[in-house]
């Protein structure tokens, strides 16, 4: 009989397989988990990317509603200088209404020393073509004018920035009044662009609440994106150590299979030698040989000389019943 299994037999290693796929069941449970972090991990990495991108547009309008207020901010500094220096301009001339010598030696401000010698240089420009003063008087006339002329240049690009006023300083009351005319415009245009800082104060907050907003939330999908590849992680790692034992049982288990698979075909090549007849092997013919000569009798196929001789007489006596059927059935036609 070839080796198999009967039915209710138990399998050889039927632990190690029981073992081996409850390691399988527990490593795709485990798979599960990993994949599952990993799915929410991409969910919020993707909420974080969406994030920073609106912090970026965000940032532009940031950068705009900043260079809006940097510019009124300019306006408003502007304005004041203006107002400041034409306040200053006006100082000196009620000064100089009141004594006119009080002013000498002492530092002026660069609109009513402009004035002045523009004033100065004209005067003296006219009564040098209108009047005859001799050489040596002309000549100091020259060099005065020259000296003025060069002051009124050095003085120009001031009096342009902070747009001075000009004034007729023959007539210092109209002039006083035209200076606190100018003053008090510059002084309201910088109060306007005051009042239009403050109107973009609540939008300026509200930008830079946003900002820091969208940079909380940025963190936050971030901060959970990193605990969440580090859980799918930790459990990737875990499935690696288990894989190591899964991959054990499994080589143990391949290994009895082959054993076992090796031991069943030597035993049916064994059974399949013990079958032959001595017509099919010289082994066996000896062997029969050798029986025959040792106890007078031989056994084929499992069948000593008793079995053949009662299988023999079995066949006589089956031969005999038969040939009384065929009496009787021969008499019972007569």
């Amino acid at each position: 009989m070839r080796g198999k299994f009967g039915e209710g037999e138990e399998k050889p290693d039927s632990d190690l397989r029981e073992r081996l796929h409850a390691m399988e069941s527990k490593v795709r449970k485990m798979r599960e988990v990993r994949n599952n972090f990993n799915d929410q991990a991409k969910v919020a990495a993707d909420k974080r990317n969406s994030v920073q991108s609106q912090y970026k547009e965000h940032k532009e309008k940031i950068d705009l509603v900043l260079a809006e207020v940097k510019a009124i901010r300019a306006e408003i500094k502007m304005f004041k200088q203006k107002r400041n220096a034409i306040q200053a301009q006006m100082k000196s001339l009620f000064t100089k209404h009141k004594d006119s010598r009080s002013e000498h030696g002492k530092k002026r401000d660069a609109s009513t020393e402009y004035a002045q010698l523009r004033q100065e240089v004209d005067a003296l420009e006219k009564k040098f073509e209108t009047s005859s003063v001799g050489i040596k008087k002309e000549k100091e006339m020259v060099e005065t004018i020259k000296k003025f002329s060069k002051r009124i240049e050095e003085l120009e690009p001031e009096v342009a920035k902070f747009e001075l006023v000009s004034v007729d300083l023959s007539d210092l009351d109209s002039a006083i009044k035209t200076l606190k005319a100018e003053a008090d415009a510059a002084h309201n245009a910088m109060i306007e662009a005051v009042g239009r800082v403050n109107e973009k104060s609540p939008e300026v907050d509200e930008v830079f609440a946003h900002r820091d907003f969208l940079k909380s939330e940025g963190d936050r999908f971030h901060l959970e994106f990193v605990e969440l590849k580090e859980k799918a992680n930790d459990v990737h790692s875990k499935i690696d150590e288990m894989m190591v034992d899964v991959n054990k049982a499994r080589d143990e288990l391949n290994l009895a299979r082959e054993e076992r698979k090796s031991w069943m075909v030597d035993h049916n090549k064994s059974i399949d030698k013990m079958m032959k007849t001595g017509s099919q092997s010289d082994d066996v013919a000896e062997s029969l040989t050798k029986q025959l000569l040792e106890t007078g009798s031989l056994t084929f196929g499992g069948l000593n000389s008793e079995d053949m001789r009662s299988s023999g007489s079995s066949k006589k006596s089956k031969k005999k019943k038969n040939m009384r059927r065929i009496n009787m059935n021969a008499s019972r036609k007569r």
